[in-house]
């Protein structure tokens, strides 16, 4: 780890890295639609879960480059997740009150993973500043963290902070701006290789994909720089103290 900046901050992305969204968002789909969908099985549950949560049509892309509102993307994404499980579609009625009893009782559901508290408790030990960087607005995010019990993290940069988001580097860089660091010597963690890992290190950071599921996609690891674009792999965020560690006492 001798030719790799020692770490001196960290940013996370939110969604699936700290925050488990997934497991929220499939908790609160079974809650608002229970009595609809009370014939339901487990596997059927799952399979519209792992729809309404992959978003194949790329709705929330979407919403991110300004074609969509926040509401109309998720109302879509459930019509197709509804349509691909064989269920007729909301009329507009019914799909404005489905989303207002969705948005009411998803906040209730955010939990962070159980790797999280242990990393920043090691950050904070260490004097390492960290924060977040989302593509999604601030006060949003904002909201969510403080509801998953992650009121700790100060530091968070939205996608209405610079007006851009990520893989756009100017997100990135005003989390490392926020931190007071070199974005050489920050660390980038997020789940979404693309957009996190690659887009951090492209930037300039220490990009780091979460690989929570172990992908068999290649990865890039080993002890010396990534290439510019390029990126190392954790499983956990309990790697991420050791990661620094070893580049410190590099």
């Amino acid at each position: 780890m001798t030719n790799r900046p020692q770490v001196r901050g960290v940013l996370f992305d939110i969604d699936e890295t700290l925050v488990d969204l997934r497991a929220a968002m499939g908790t609160t789909l079974q809650g608002v639609s229970a009595r609809e969908l009370a014939h339901f099985t487990a596997a059927d549950w799952d399979a519209y879960s792992h729809l309404f949560a992959a978003d194949p049509q790329r709705h929330y892309d979407a919403y991110l480059a300004g074609h969509l509102g926040f509401a109309d993307q998720r109302v879509l994404r459930v019509q197709h997740a509804r349509e691909q499980t064989g269920l007729a579609p909301l009329d507009s009625d019914a799909a404005r009150v489905w989303n207002e009893a969705y948005e009411e009782m998803l906040p209730l559901h955010f939990r962070a993973f159980d790797d999280v508290v242990p990393l920043l408790n090691e950050l904070d030990a260490r004097g390492i500043p960290y924060g977040a960087v989302s593509n999604n607005v601030h006060d949003y995010q904002r909201a969510k963290l403080d509801a998953a019990g992650l009121q700790r993290i100060t530091v968070l940069v939205g996608t209405d902070t610079v007006g851009v988001a990520k893989p756009d580097p100017a997100i990135f860089l005003e989390g490392v701006r926020l931190l007071g660091t070199d974005p050489a010597q920050t660390l980038y963690i997020g789940d979404n290789l693309r957009v996190d890992a690659e887009g951090s290190a492209a930037a300039g950071l220490q990009g780091v994909w979460l690989d929570r599921a172990g992908s068999p996609s290649p990865v890039h690891q080993g002890g010396d720089a990534p290439a510019k674009g390029g990126y190392l792999t954790v499983r956990s965020l309990s790697e991420v103290a050791h990661l620094a560690a070893k580049q410190a006492a590099g």
